[in-house]
């Protein structure tokens, strides 16, 4: 199964994909993270991508297509995955269609996590992550046991650049104008669910897998 979670910026997709990826047995994919390795291995990708991403503004369509295309043909991914960031554009959600249908496969679900901006942007300016094993904190929805040190590995937490609220309203501002319209993309192809992301993990999760069905 083919899955793409949709999603403005704190709606919660990357905890949700992890979690949908253990339950289904796929692979999650997340476009930050793939862009955040870029960056800190310094690649040409990384490089160009790192200015865009310090000011909340979306990476250009072809370096995200090429680095999604590159990671799409691991062989982890034969059986599916759960795409969370991709695709963001019009374009990219093209592209993507007509990659799969060219290998005779398509995008079996989109789930589509709604939550009000204002929401957002408190999610989002409280969270920290871990830089040893990426593992995701808020300082009140999901705090670590210790302060700035990380449950799973004891590794140092921090705030990332685009976390930051001006960074964040920005974000914002990009997600309504440039990936907003993919919902109605999918709306039209039939295979988009609707999921309120406020409430808790555990009731999101269920919301999420009942729509898979």
């Amino acid at each position: 199964m083919n899955v793409v979670l949709l999603g403005a910026p704190g709606a919660g997709k990357g905890t949700q994909a992890r979690r949908l990826a253990e339950h289904l047995g796929l692979p999650p994919i997340s476009t930050g993270d793939l862009l955040r390795a870029a960056r800190s291995a310094r690649s040409s990708l990384g490089q160009k991508a790192e200015k865009f991403m310090a000011e909340g503004k979306l990476v250009p369509d072809d370096l995200v297509i090429d680095l999604i295309r590159e990671r799409l043909s691991g062989k982890d991914c034969l059986g599916g995955y759960i795409l969370d960031g991709f695709p963001r554009t019009l374009r990219q959600a093209e592209v993507l269609d007509q990659n799969l249908l060219q290998n005779g496969a398509k995008i079996d679900r989109v789930v589509n996590l709604d939550v009000d901006p204002t929401e957002l942007v408190k999610r989002l300016s409280g969270r920290r992550q871990c830089r040893g094993c990426g593992e995701n904190f808020h300082v009140s929805f999901h705090p670590p046991k210790r302060e700035g040190i990380c449950d799973r590995c004891g590794g140092a937490l921090f705030q990332r650049e685009d976390d930051r609220e001006e960074v964040i309203r920005k974000r914002l501002e990009v997600y309504q104008k440039e990936t907003k319209p993919l919902v109605e993309y999918y709306r039209r192809k039939g295979n988009l669910k609707d999921v309120t992301g406020t409430g808790g993990l555990e009731e999101v999760f269920a919301a999420i897998v009942q729509a898979l069905k």
